[in-house]
Parts: C-alpha cells; sequence; structure tokens
C-alpha cells in the first residue's frame, strides 16, 4: 500500500539543500526543519542533526502542514521565499512550551500581505489558548515588535482532543499524548496513507493513556516520536533505561510501518546520536534519528 523512501537526508540545513516546495500529487512529504528538544543547540558537535528546536512540514493533497514552530521555523520560511506567493498553509501546535513556539516571531512568511496562515493548538495549562500564548511571547521586554505586526492573515482555531480538522481530502485527528504538559498528538489522513506526530510520550503512562495512544498511531504509515526523558533532569547518557525504547514498543504495538525519532536532548551530540541511530535500527529496522533537511516520501 505505501513505500517508506528517504528522497534527501544532507547534513546540516541550508538553503541550497532540497526543499518540500512542490511533490507528486500521489505522495505525502514530510520533512524535518527542527529536530532538537528543549532549547536550541547551534554547536560544531550537532552541525549533523541540527539544532533547532521542533518542526515538520508536511506537503499532502496540495495542503501546506506544519507541526510545531519552533526556531526550526525561521528555516524554513527562509526556504518558502522560493514558493510563488501568496502563500497559505496550516500550523499544529503541540502545546505552547518555549520550544514549540519560539519560531513564531521569527517566521517571515507571516509578515507577508496576502499570505494566510490558519493556526491551530489546545488550552496551555493557564488556561490561556494558542493566539494569547503566542501573543505574550511577542511583547516586550520579550520581544521588540507585538503580533499585530504581522501582515498575513492569520486565523486562530481553538482546538479541543478529539476533535477533527477537515481540509478538503486531508482528515487531521487530535488526541491528548501528555496530560501533565497539555500536549496533544497529531494524526493526518490522506487518501490510503497517515502520520502521527506524537512528540511529548513519557515513560511512565497510566495503562489507560498508553491505550488511547496506541489506538491513536495504530497502523499509520510513518510514526514521529521523540526518545522519553525522566523528569526532572530529564538525561543521562549511562543509564541502563533506553530512553527511546517507549517509542519503538509503541511502533511495534501499533504495528507502524516506519518509525522516526526526532526532539532530540540538547546534550546528545552526533557521535551519541550514531551510536543511537544504530542501536535503534537493531530493535526497529524501519526506523530513523531525525535530522534537519531529511525528506521522506509516503506513497506510490
Amino acid at each position: 500500500m505505501s513505500n517508506f523512501e528517504l528522497s534527501a537526508s544532507q547534513s546540516y540545513l541550508t538553503e541550497k539543500q532540497t526543499t518540500v516546495l512542490s511533490g507528486s500529487a500521489e505522495q505525502l512529504l514530510v520533512q524535518f526543519w527542527g529536530v532538537r528538544g528543549l532549547i536550541p543547540t547551534p554547536d560544531s558537535s550537532t552541525h549533523s542533526y541540527g539544532g533547532n528546536t521542533a518542526c515538520v512540514e508536511m506537503l499532502v493533497g496540495g495542503k501546506h502542514l506544519i507541526f510545531d514552530g519552533g526556531t526550526g521555523l525561521r528555516i524554513l520560511g527562509k526556504a518558502w521565499q522560493k514558493l510563488q506567493q501568496p502563500v497559505e498553509a496550516h500550523l499544529f501546535f503541540t502545546n505552547s512550551q518555549s520550544n514549540r513556539i519560539q519560531g513564531f516571531p521569527f517566521f517571515a512568511p507571516a509578515f507577508i500581505a496576502k499570505n494566510c496562515f490558519h493556526i491551530y493548538g489546545t488550552a496551555a495549562s493557564n488556561s490561556a489558548s494558542i493566539k494569547q500564548c503566542l501573543h505574550d511571547q511577542m511583547l516586550q521586554p520579550h520581544f521588540p515588535y507585538p503580533l499585530q505586526v504581522m501582515q498575513s492573515e492569520l486565523h486562530f482555531h481553538n482546538l479541543t482532543p478529539g476533535s477533527e480538522v477537515k481540509l478538503d481530502d486531508v482528515i487531521i485527528n487530535t488526541a491528548v499524548i501528555n496530560q501533565t504538559q497539555r500536549s496533544v498528538g497529531y494524526r493526518v489522513t490522506w487518501q490510503d496513507y497517515s502520520v502521527a506526530y506524537v512528540t511529548d510520550l513519557h515513560k511512565n503512562a497510566e495503562p489507560l493513556e498508553q491505550e488511547r495512544i496506541l489506538q491513536f498511531i495504530n497502523g499509520v504509515n510513518l510514526l514521529i516520536a521523540n526518545a522519553t526523558y525522566t523528569p526532572p533532569t530529564a538525561h543521562n547518557h549511562d543509564s541502563s533505561d533506553l530512553q527511546w525504547q517507549t517509542a519503538v514498543n509503541l511502533a511495534n504495538s501499533g504495528g507502524v510501518q516506519s518509525l522516526v525519532i526526532s526532539h532530540h536532548h540538547p546534550d546528545d551530540d552526533d557521535d551519541f546520536l550514531d551510536q543511537m541511530q544504530n542501536k535503534v535500527k537493531s530493535a526497529y529496522p524501519k526506523a530513523l534519528l531525525a535530522r534537519e533537511g531529511l525528506t521522506l516520501a509516503i506513497g506510490k
């Protein structure tokens, strides 16, 4: 029913690299613009995988979908200078933490009149809407220009977990992934193809929560998930507890065809991630660690 094809896997994203600007009408294209969790990590030791925080683009059914607006969103915006204007896209946030929204003030296409962006998100832990969260981070003294300076059309949509968004023949379903962080996951379905973006998994989820997530991602062509962290310090390379095993177990139990693990910890340098790539593939052969510039084609 589907192929999982690596169409571009370059080291660090530059303006010269292949971008998802257009694609086959029979394919769902996925590109990674930011793959780091928690905080941007620009460093020579993270050059291969990249240091920008979360941002994934999908081109599906003629629609541009963006998932999360970390600093990778700025790089995506620069690449979109090649697109014929005006641009219309749909931007989905998993939560309102800084590493998911911090690229939005630097998203150049949002400052261009006649562009149009539909922005989706759920209420934050303080009940603030996604519009309020994006607005507040652009207030003084945090940022010199307010949200109102953006000249594009901005349409905000408040999502309730479990709701569904229909964009012609593209369907986006939502589900709670991490109740503590008020994080949602997205499942994109188009024709016979599906991708689940589930990036706030944690090891100690309750059984009912685990079952709900399993049903949500069941049978997808591609699962994009995170390597889980143990609160509060979240990181220990010497631990025998394999942080990526949660995603692999979920992929195995859910009959997932292919898995990409993203949201790498800031302390995970290129050498360490190369080692993890080998370990993950030994446990789940159709798995990859995300790197900036990675482009995947799902379809005929």
